[in-house]
């Protein structure tokens, strides 16, 4: 057994152009950062393309299934055009289309800050952990908003 197998052998030097060096810290920080960047690049893109590309305008989406199938508003109708006043700083308008996504949009931009903090400061990424009675209460929300804005007097909460 030669002596560049053992443990204990250092390596000659490394053939080839030589690299800067990065700090660790600086280059595990943009790694850190990368995912909740491209999170928030996603939805910029989405929220960039709705609010140039106007769902008032017909033609541009397509109509929800539920809504022509059966004339019964989803939870999602009005969701574009909340998108399209939301991008435009309309926020009462947005409110009027689907106030639901309004609520939406806060919670997403909320815990997209605390990602994007903690990744900047080495924390733990941040998770969604639904104890089994707080889904069921998210989902019974949906729901009361489904049922009531289809009734005549919910009719403030249909697009």
């Amino acid at each position: 057994m030669d002596a560049s197998s053992t443990p204990d052998a250092v390596p000659g030097p490394q053939a080839g152009p030589a690299v800067p060096a990065v700090p660790a810290e600086r280059a595990s920080r943009a790694r850190r950062l990368a995912a909740p960047a491209l999170y928030l690049a996603a939805a910029g893109a989405a929220f960039a393309y709705v609010g140039a590309v106007d769902p008032n305008e017909p033609g541009h989406y397509p109509v929800c299934p539920l809504l022509r199938l059966t004339g019964v508003l989803c939870p999602g109708c009005g969701g574009l055009r909340s998108a399209h006043a939301f991008a435009h700083g309309d926020l009462a308008a947005a409110f009027g289309s689907n106030a639901l996504a309004v609520v939406g949009y806060f919670v997403f931009a909320g815990f997209m800050a605390l990602w994007l903090v903690r990744a900047f400061r080495g924390g733990p990424v941040p998770r969604i952990v639904l104890r089994p009675a707080l889904a069921w209460a998210v989902g019974a929300v949906v729901l009361v908003f489904a049922v009531v804005r289809n009734l005549s007097f919910g009719s403030a909460l249909a697009p």
